[in-house]
């Protein structure tokens, strides 16, 4: 374990790809073993990706691709500034209810803050909005994208714990991502009235309000077909992720018109480079999890932790305190495919909801996306803004305040997770 900790920690610190860590942090520790084949690394890193459901991963993101490059995010911002715009701090509030639009349609905070930051960033320091603040609401707002289903994070869990369906994750995440995207309306209001910041003048007009909505109701369907599509048994998951895809195609060919056939293979490219590094973590993931319950680490830490005590509370404490930790320095599915094998079976041994543990670790890991040193968000958004990590890390701490707010409340409260999937019948 400890040579296995030191290798993961050096190669990670030296600057190689997460995969790759994963992947020499395995070779090593099979090589120090001595009494395992070199062939068990093969033979795992195939089983680790040979899931139907896995197909999901790069259907989610190819219709996240299709979204994006046909400026749907147009429709969807024109839409929320009819709604929110007339706050004090108008387009901030409107790029928190966009991005809450936009992640029932990519499932990836990444793709939002892409999507979002290069439309939302330039306008709002238009208006005279201050860009530390603005690149700050576009980053925090985008981490409801993996949270608000579609995510691809959350299949990434159920295919690593194996006893939580994707559905009934998907419909956990409704109540968590709506509670993030209101504290930090909040927040932004708050900082608003403070700094005196402006709101949209233009009076309300029905017929402009319905225009606006007809031009967003296609892009906004789209989750309704997917979760509509699984709680009525039409589709599994995975094939709802299939239908999301010609769904987009047909909403940017042939009804927006944003989309041709030249946007294509950039479309197709993308989709294949994010996807290959999913499932190629993925399966180095998995091989190292194999390794670990071999030398039955995971039983090994569920017998030391009951030890110490039995008192589900203060384990989710202590959950919540190394999951932020460990955010900070490993990207959330990374953490997902090494600790949830560990860390699940303690959780059920204490009685605790699986798809309520589920949820902690999703919403825990991804406040990650905005932490240095490893904040993918926070870098995405820096070259977009054109600002430095320091002045956006600055701006931030006021909605991570609020997105921690809402982790507290849904690690205590159950019924804010299990509500929904419970009332459909997960």
């Amino acid at each position: 374990m400890l040579l296995m900790a030191a290798t993961f920690i050096i190669t990670l610190l030296t600057g190689m790809p997460i995969a790759f860590c994963l992947g020499v942090t395995t070779l090593v520790s099979v090589l120090f073993m001595g009494d395992l084949p070199l062939a068990i690394l093969p033979q795992k890193m195939f089983t680790g990706v040979d899931f139907f459901s896995l197909t999901a991963i790069p259907f989610f993101i190819l219709a996240g691709e299709l979204m994006n490059h046909g400026k749907i995010t147009d429709a969807l911002v024109a839409f929320a500034q009819q709604i929110v715009g007339r706050m004090r701090g108008g387009l901030a509030h409107v790029n928190i209810v966009a991005s809450m639009f936009f992640s029932g349609i990519t499932g990836s905070a990444v793709a939002d803050a892409s999507a979002l930051g290069s439309l939302l960033i330039p306008a709002m320091e238009k208006e005279k909005y201050g860009r530390s603040f603005a690149s700050a609401v576009t980053a925090a707002a985008a981490v409801m994208g993996p949270i608000i289903p579609p995510s691809i994070i959350m299949v990434v869990y159920a295919l690593v714990e194996g006893g939580v369906s994707i559905g009934a994750l998907f419909m956990a995440g409704y109540i968590p991502g709506i509670l993030i995207g209101l504290f930090q309306m909040i927040t932004a209001y708050f900082i608003a009235r403070k700094e005196n910041l402006p709101r949209m003048d233009e009076p309300f007009s029905l017929p402009v309000f319905l225009s606006r909505f007809r031009s967003a109701l296609l892009p906004l369907l789209t989750p309704l077909i997917i979760m509509g599509g699984i709680l009525g048994g039409i589709f599994t998951p995975t094939e709802a992720a299939a239908v999301a895809c010609l769904y987009a195609f047909l909403v940017g060919f042939f009804v927006f018109r944003t989309l041709n056939l030249v946007h294509l293979p950039k479309i197709l490219f993308n989709t294949v480079v994010t996807t290959s590094m999913v499932f190629l973590i993925f399966c180095m993931g998995q091989v190292l999890v194999a390794l670990l319950t071999i030398n039955q680490v995971p039983q090994q830490i569920t017998d030391f932790m009951l030890s110490i005590s039995s008192n589900p509370l203060l384990f989710l404490l202590l959950v919540n305190v190394l999951l932020l930790i460990v955010g900070c320095f490993i990207e959330a599915g990374v953490a997902i495919i090494i600790l949830v094998p560990i860390l699940a079976p303690v959780a059920a041994k204490m009685g605790i909801d699986p798809l309520h543990f589920a949820m902690v670790v999703v919403v825990n890991l991804c406040l990650g996306l905005l932490t240095p040193p490893m904040g993918v968000v926070l870098f995405v958004v820096c070259g977009i803004a054109n600002i430095s990590l320091e002045q956006i890390t600055r701006a931030i701490w006021p909605f991570l305040v609020a997105i921690l707010i809402v982790l507290f409340l849904i690690t205590y409260i159950p019924p804010l997770t299990l509500a929904i999937p419970r009332y459909f019948g997960f």
